[in-house]
């Protein structure tokens, strides 16, 4: 990560260690009428992570083990429902389109909304949802309610991430962000062994296996939405779990991160605009497309996959446990030392390498065990941390999460049942995936670099007019403002003393 020397009116910005005096000085501190000496700080942040972490981790769990329960379809959904394989996988497919379009304005709502009202009544009624799909009699049944599941689930993912952000310096959210992640990984684990306890209670009140699993994970998800409503906080500044002295540590702390809209940031479209201008939305889109279109056709098909390899339906959910609790460990394990070590977009590129040997030992492999060990490789394998500004960032992690979640439909269709039982056309296809994301991920840290070091030497300077030292000619050309937090405000992630995670 490139350091960040003062100079001719830049901000080191993207750690308060190195930030200058002077700098600082410049700040409008929040709050300078509140004493926080008595705060500690260590303890303040332990107490955040005991208050969002789990809970939230807890509902993302849930939340993709409702939308993957339906790739446990070997327990004759496809025979009960009388539909053919293609009507299988337009049932998987239809979720991410509903899932990817109502993204972005479940972020906008979010932001306008209390994170505590707006994520609970997500829940709740994707809850419903869930539970209805266990009482389907038909294709078409199961087609509106995969929409309308798509359409529901669709603000929770992209909502924490950016909720989070808003509670955590840079250096900090990728250790949390990856904690809350591996509820993905925990929920493929659980999730196996749950469909084999459930799969005992098929013909209990008329209905089958893979119904029981839909009515009782929709149900616990119904009691878990209820509860959010009192157990997740709202932002910061208004969090009724800490102090006004805490309150105003976390705002302070993230202000001095260069989150300067942590004090709060009215609504304006010019900050949807200009995340759509952002080359780090666009470029970002496919660097989370890489990564996820293989996420989803993992974790659809990994029982199907290796039910092929000749197990039957318990043990092939059995089987997917291990792999699950694998990538769980290392996705923890990845977060922690991304964020020690600030170098995100290295591990990224990778774990995207690590993951292309497995899909290749798939492609290649016609032996169970090496394709069963290839999966380990595959189950292994940093857009927030780089815009400012919260509306901006809202809109732009919504628009990268949902372009990478439209890929989903793509991850439903390419695993099909006249390819059984090695599959080369989805594993081929998820291969180019991870093949795009590994050359976008280089493009995205060359250019973040290339940017640093354009700030690092001056080229981004602002016309600032109570700092004389920055009164030069060529600093018009990047804006004059009257003070630096005038342009922090105004530029967000484009300020001259911004420096990019990498």
């Amino acid at each position: 990560m490139a350091t960040t020397p003062e100079k001719r009116g830049s901000s080191p910005a993207s750690d308060p260690e190195v930030t200058s005096e002077n700098e600082k000085a410049r700040i409008t501190v929040y709050n300078t009428d509140v004493d926080t000496s008595a705060v500690d700080e260590k303890k303040l942040l332990w107490k955040m992570d005991l208050a969002l972490i789990p809970w939230l981790s807890f509902l993302y769990l849930l939340s993709f083990l409702d939308r993957t329960s339906i790739g446990k379809y070997l327990y004759n959904l496809e025979q009960d429902l009388h539909m053919s394989d293609k009507q299988y996988l337009l049932s998987l497919t239809i979720f991410f389109f509903s899932y990817a379009f109502f993204e972005v304005p479940s972020n906008v709502f979010l932001k306008r909304l209390r994170p505590s009202l707006w994520l609970s009544f997500l829940m709740f009624f994707w809850g419903v949802v869930m539970t209805l799909q266990g009482v389907v009699h038909n294709y078409p049944q199961l087609l509106g309610l995969r929409w309308l599941l798509g359409m529901f689930e669709a603000g929770l993912f992209p909502g924490v991430n950016y909720y989070l952000s808003c509670w955590y310096k840079r250096s900090e959210f990728g250790l949390r962000a990856a904690i809350f992640f591996s509820a993905a990984t925990v929920s493929g684990a659980f999730g196996g062994l749950l469909a084999a306890a459930i799969s005992n209670m098929a013909g209990i009140g008329g209905r089958p296996a893979w119904a029981w699993i839909f009515i009782l994970e929709g149900l616990l998800t119904v009691i878990a939405g209820a509860m959010s409503f009192w157990i997740i906080q709202d932002f910061p500044d208004t969090a009724k779990f800490l102090t006004e002295a805490e309150r105003t540590v976390v705002i302070r702390r993230l202000q001095q991160d260069n989150q300067f809209s942590a004090a709060g940031e009215k609504f304006k479209f010019k900050y949807v605009i200009m995340s759509m201008k952002d080359w780090k939305t666009w470029l970002g889109m496919l660097v989370y497309m890489g990564a996820d279109m293989p996420l989803y056709a993992f974790s659809l098909f990994l029982p199907s996959i290796i039910n092929q390899l000749g197990f039957t339906a318990t043990p092939a959910n059995l089987l997917t446990v291990p792999v699950y609790a694998l990538a769980c460990v290392v996705t923890c394990g990845v977060g922690f030392l991304a964020d020690r070590w600030s170098m995100r977009g290295y591990f990224n590129i990778g774990f995207l390498c690590l993951g292309a040997t497995g899909y290749i030992i798939l492609v290649a492999s016609r032996n169970p065990a090496l394709s069963y060990f290839a999966v380990y490789l595959a189950a292994c394998s940093w857009v927030s941390n780089n815009v400012e500004g919260s509306y901006k960032r809202s809109v732009s992690l919504a628009m990268v999460i949902g372009f990478g979640n439209i890929n989903g439909a793509v991850s439903s269709n390419v695993y099909r049942a006249s390819d059984k039982p090695w599959y080369p056309l989805g594993h081929g296809l998820v291969l180019m995936y991870i093949g795009i994301g590994i050359i976008t991920s280089i493009l995205f840290l060359v250019f973040l670099n290339r940017e640093n070091a354009r700030r690092e030497r001056g080229e981004r300077d602002e016309y600032i007019d109570d700092q004389p030292e920055t009164h030069l000619p060529e600093n018009l050309k990047n804006g004059r403002y009257s003070t630096m937090d005038d342009a922090k405000r105004d530029k967000g992630d484009k300020w001259s003393g911004y420096r990019y995670t990498v």
